[in-house]
């Protein structure tokens, strides 16, 4: 079994020393409940559970798996699941962030987020069952009626039951207007639900007393495509207005996916017979609530990255400090010993800095982006909620896409760091490869993220969130333009954000020439776009921690990890710039013939 303990220093200092996110905390409403020494004590709390409850359980959940009783249709988790969530839920975790008047703590979203990293380096498959209990809190608080919140959002936040998305259909992944599960009226005023529903995340479990399904349907009169996708709340047990529990529903658990990773999370087959269900929203408007899931999802799936980039270095780390291998290139390191650790070695070196790159640069930007979480829900400013979430918008598929990718890349150096004995299973170190590998996948590929960021939140919007982002940045730059400290970054930084505007506007006149640009830069585009992101938090790190009142040793690793991050990490967009501007003529000019 490895060994997880929680970054609270990094965790800390991103909030306070680089986010100062009690000052934001303070104006907004719910937030004076947020005090510095509450905030260390509930992040001291979730550093304990994730450290002694859920990763102990990492190894043993994935050797065990779930398993399904086809005759009852029944799923058991693995040995200490259940009672791992009985801890969690008596500790007060599903309720952090919900309204109070549904039994929540009401606490800022970005609260939440270190938590999740906690969770997912500690046991990313646990972490799934919970995990869209918070989606279908949002969809339901934002796009249900009141006696909906009532009797299915307030036993969610209390823990009580948990919830899902059901979008995938087996003929269907992400073009969803070609689902064809069906809602028939009943006079009653519910539905009867049929249909086959994939890759259902916690779709049964014996964890809860009920299960939540938001399904996406057609009635019967509904238009073709998405226009006629309606949303609806189908529980396992039936559930009246008053929120009584009665008889089992007709909706069943038909398989278990035989998965590459995240086996002790049950992912299922999902089969709906005229199950009973309630409408939630707009008839044929089921997608505007299914992206407000999403878009939870989407954030939360990204920090599950960053859980994953935290686990990878500290098990690279601690590994190649230990293990005796060779002699530096300029001369033996550790004379005493018969061979210097790993840790020596250039190449080492090269991966456990770019690790160490991605875990604080992708936590910094996550957690920034929680933060506007904060601001779009809870800010009496419209002016400042309106920037907020234009600007969120714009950053959840770099957040997704980027800290997934990342994820699958520190694992694999993971790996490599670790040499044969990576790839066995006694030490513990392919289960994070294995896991790490559906992040990309789940809630959208990286291909989908990559259209959704210049499709949908570039092009569509005439680029107002990567306007705000680069203003943000040009403001940084020209307020630290006297800061010796940072002189070797700000210039860097500054040339980064002003060829990223100048790509993105090259881009744009070329897609209105040919739709076909769009895809063929898309993928390119997020990861330049993500590269610079992090150049800007990386500059902002080394400011904060100058500023603040750190530690030497501290500030310098800030300072020599951000270096590392500008000489090898960044570069990486002229590749892509490279890319981008090749056009999509080398994709798509060879006929289909061709390809053998």
């Amino acid at each position: 079994m490895t060994r997880y303990a929680a970054p609270l220093a990094d965790m800390r200092f991103v909030l306070f020393d680089l986010l100062d996110v009690e000052k934001q905390y303070a104006r907004l409403p719910g937030g004076e409940a947020a005090t510095r020494d509450t905030l260390d004590a509930i992040f001291d709390e979730a550093a304990k559970f994730s450290e002694q409850v859920l990763a102990p359980l990492n190894a043993s959940g994935d050797e065990e798996g779930c398993t399904l009783d086809k005759a009852t249709g029944n799923v058991t988790t693995p040995k200490g699941f259940k009672e791992a969530y009985k801890q969690y839920v008596d500790g007060g975790w599903s309720s952090l962030n919900a309204p109070e008047a549904y039994g929540g703590q009401h606490l800022p979203e970005s609260i939440g987020a270190p938590i999740k990293e906690m969770l997912d380096s500690a046991n990313l498959s646990w972490g799934n069952f919970p995990l869209l209990s918070h989606g279908a809190s949002e969809a339901l608080r934002l796009h249900g009626e009141e006696w909906q919140r009532v009797a299915f959002l307030k036993p969610i936040v209390e823990g009580r039951w948990t919830g899902t998305m059901c979008l995938t259909e087996p003929h269907c992944g992400s073009d969803l207007g070609l689902l064809r599960t069906r809602a028939e009226p009943n006079p009653a005023g519910t539905y009867r639900i049929s249909g086959t529903k994939i890759f259902i995340t916690a779709g049964e479990h014996d964890l809860t007393e009920n299960i939540v399904h938001l399904v996406l349907a057609r009635l019967p009169d509904a238009p073709a495509g998405v226009k006629g996708i309606s949303l609806f709340i189908v529980p396992k047990f039936k559930v009246d207005r008053d929120g009584r529990m009665g008889a089992r529903n007709a909706v069943a658990c038909g398989a278990i996916e035989h998965k590459m990773g995240i086996k002790a999370s049950v992912t299922c087959v999902m089969n709906f017979d005229a199950a009973e269900g309630y409408l939630i929203g707009a008839p044929n408007k089921g997608l505007n609530a299914m992206f407000t899931m999403m878009n939870t999802a989407r954030l939360a799936v990204g920090i599950q990255g960053l859980g994953l980039i935290e686990r990878a270095y500290q098990i690279s780390l601690a590994y190649a400090r230990e293990r005796l291998q060779g002699r530096s290139l300029s001369g033996p390191k550790f004379p005493d010993k018969p061979a210097d650790p790993l840790v020596v070695h250039a190449d080492i070196r090269r991966m456990l800095l770019t690790q160490k790159a991605f875990a604080e640069g992708t936590r910094a930007l996550s957690y920034y982006a929680a933060s506007l979480v904060d601001l779009v829900e809870r800010s009496p400013d419209e002016a400042e909620r309106k920037r907020a979430d234009e600007l969120l918008s714009f950053l959840i598929p770099i957040v997704k896409a980027l800290l997934t990718e990342a994820a699958n890349e520190c694992a694999y150096h993971a790996v490599q760091i670790h040499g044969g004995h990576g790839y066995i299973r006694e030490t513990g170190i392919e289960q994070f490869a294995r896991d790490a590998r559906i992040t990309t996948i789940y809630e959208g590929t990286t291909g989908i993220q990559a259209l959704d960021l210049l499709g949908r939140k570039i092009l569509a919007t005439q680029g107002v969130g990567l306007r705000h982002f680069l203003e943000e940045i040009g403001a940084f730059c020209k307020a630290q333009a006297g800061n010796a400290a940072l002189a070797e970054f700000i210039g860097p930084l500054a040339k980064a954000a002003q060829e990223w505007g100048d790509l993105t506007l090259a881009l744009g006149k070329r897609a209105m020439a040919n739709a076909d640009e769009v895809g063929a830069a898309a993928v390119d585009y997020l990861f330049y776009s993500g590269y610079v992101a992090l150049a800007y938090f990386w500059t902002r790190s080394v400011a904060a921690a100058e500023a603040s009142k750190q530690s030497a040793d501290f500030k310098a690793a800030k300072r020599h990890t951000a270096r590392f991050y500008f000489a090898r990490i960044l570069p990486r967009t002229l590749t892509h710039k490279a890319a981008v501007e090749a056009g999509s003529d080398s994709l798509l000019a060879m006929p289909d013939a061709l390809f053998g």
